[in-house]
């Protein structure tokens, strides 16, 4: 049999046998079960395609697998307290997970950690990265969403704590689940609160750009692919689906299930604590405390299949299959480091670090422009070159463009300088 090409990966709370499990999506047959404690919720992610992780339930470590080995953990990342929630970059450069009030962001290729982040006054429940890896978002029991820009967090000036790029401040009680749609920086971001509201916002602005009252706390939520439609998961149990292309829709409005494009899925029992949805839009999936997870037909509304589970189910998503997932004799492409549990982690034995990370402008002057201003710069006199006003004449033009033609090739010696660099180092006899 062909393998899929996407699977469905769930765990539950209640399993004495296996953490999480991976189903066939469109048979729901099982695939693969991993093996060793239960997975808090939202903490369950991939690493890269090749590594998974899970947060333990109630404990202050995160197990770890590679993908292709379910019987074995690879290794267990001690934390500083019981982990809330765990993310990692689509890139595969960083992790991030919650603990109590802060966040923790670690460098996958290192294993070194970062930087806490403590900008939230209560438990962090959610992360999410965007799909480029440019930022991320955590939200909490404080009733706020914060923007991060990642290059920003990571290049920090050790002397001064980073601030999130916007505060999304709207909600009047915790924050349940959020969703980054796609677009990077330019992406929209869905935020679910226990005040019975679901808000969307613009990354770029930070601007609540819809508001949607319900009848009940929503406690999860995603967008489509296509963004066409919201969906928001219930403590009731029913999944609300929202047209977000609506021409009657406002700012500010309260969900009706009659109006155009608007539906409820039932058949949950209890509260739904995760959503998914396919890479066509054409099935979701929804996990809930009733000890199930469902796949629905989103034209038609009707559920597809139930795969029963032990106990209330903390985290189902809908994932593309990994190289690796169904090869048993493969092994990761790069070795994953041990993960360090303190900041400025332990040095070598002549007072230097064990390994070297090298990041474009972390150590430049305040006074010179680093390398991705530059780059940030040029991008923009690129957009205006179209723009008349900007440059008057067709004369004018030309020259401006040959300028930024010898800027491109600068930046480009640049990279290749840095590349060389690099390489050095790395191939550096030890």
């Amino acid at each position: 049999m062909a393998a899929p090409l996407e699977v469905v990966i769930s765990s539950d709370s209640g399993s004495q046998l296996w953490n999480c499990t991976v189903f066939d999506l469109h048979s729901g047959s099982s695939l693969l079960s991993y093996r060793g404690g239960n997975s808090a919720a939202r903490s369950l992610a991939v690493l890269r395609g090749e590594f998974l992780l899970s947060a333990q339930l109630g404990k202050n470590f995160i197990n770890v697998w590679e993908i292709q080995r379910k019987d074995q953990l690879q290794q267990k990342i001690v934390c500083p307290g019981v982990v809330t929630c765990l993310t990692t970059s689509p890139d595969g450069a960083f992790l991030a997970a919650g603990v109590a009030e802060g966040v923790y962001l670690w460098e996958v290729c290192t294993g070194k950690l970062l930087v806490v982040l403590s900008r939230h006054y209560q438990d962090v429940t959610c992360l999410k990265f965007t799909d480029d890896s440019s930022h991320f978002v955590s939200a909490g029991k404080d009733n706020l969403a914060l923007v991060w820009n990642v290059c920003s967090v990571v290049q920090m000036d050790v002397s001064h704590a980073p601030e999130p790029r916007h505060i999304l401040s709207r909600h009047s009680l915790p924050i349940t689940d959020l969703h980054c749609g796609h677009m990077g920086a330019q992406a929209r971001i869905a935020t679910s609160s226990l005040d019975q509201t679901v808000k969307v916002w613009e990354l770029s602005s930070g601007e609540l750009l819809l508001s949607i009252l319900f009848d009940v706390e929503i406690m999860s939520v995603t967008f489509d692919p296509s963004e066409y439609f919201l969906f928001c998961g219930g403590r009731d149990g029913n999944i609300f689906q929202v047209s977000l292309c609506s021409q009657s829709l406002n700012r500010e409005t309260s969900f009706q299930s009659d109006v155009e494009g608007n539906q409820v899925f039932k058949g949950h029992r209890s509260l739904v604590t995760c959503l998914s949805v396919s890479m066509d839009g054409t099935l979701l999936l929804s996990g809930s405390h009733d000890e199930t997870v469902r796949l629905w037909d989103v034209q038609s509304r009707q559920s597809l299949r139930c795969l029963a589970h032990k106990g209330p189910v903390t985290n189902a998503f809908i994932m593309a299959v990994s190289a690796n997932m169904f090869l048993p004799d493969s092994r990761p492409a790069v070795p994953l480091p041990r993960f360090s549990r303190h900041l400025h982690a332990s040095e070598g034995p002549d007072g230097e670090g064990g390994e070297v990370c090298v990041r474009p402008a972390l150590h430049a002057q305040e006074e010179e422009e680093s390398y991705l201003q530059k780059a940030d710069r040029l991008y923009s006199l690129m957009h205006a070159v179209s723009d008349k006003s900007v440059f008057g004449d067709g004369e004018n033009t030309k020259v401006r463009i040959a300028e930024l033609e010898e800027e491109v090739q600068t930046l480009k010696k640049v990279n290749k300088d840095l590349f060389e660099f690099s390489s050095q180092l790395l191939t550096k006899p030890t």
